[in-house]
């Protein structure tokens, strides 16, 4: 079945970069799966962070994280990456990846739960001040 495994989070300072691995699994490859980064603080609903469908294909990131994160993918290593620059004491959070097969256009598609049936574990992401 498939799997996603998610890591790199940890603690840092704010201002400082970090970067999020996600590793699929179950399949041959996920190269035509949209794949996306949703985050979810303590109290607070999940929220969509970035989506990316196609290796070199169209990006779709929140008003928060544009200009500050970037989604990029691997298909050779099934991999999905989210780097992150700049982070804020708001950007503390689970972080969560995200894939699945319900293709659509534009991010308030991409941007809702429902359009992904595979969930990894989630990594924390602490920024402190």
């Amino acid at each position: 079945q498939v799997q996603l495994v998610e890591s790199g989070g940890g603690l840092v300072q704010a201002g400082d970069s970090l970067r999020l691995s996600c590793a699929a699994s179950g399949r041959r490859s996920f190269s035509s799966w949209p794949m996306a980064w949703f985050r979810q603080a303590l109290g607070k609903e999940r929220e969509f962070v970035a989506g990316i469908v196609w290796s070199d294909g169209p990006t779709y990131y929140s008003d928060s994280v544009k200009g500050r994160f970037t989604i990029s993918r691997d298909n050779a290593k099934n991999t999905v990456y989210l780097e992150m620059n700049g982070l804020k004491l708001e950007d503390t959070a689970a972080y969560y990846c995200a894939t699945g097969t319900r293709y659509g256009t534009g991010t308030n598609h991409y941007a809702q739960p429902n359009v992904y049936d595979y969930w990894g574990q989630g990594t924390q992401v602490t920024v402190s001040s």
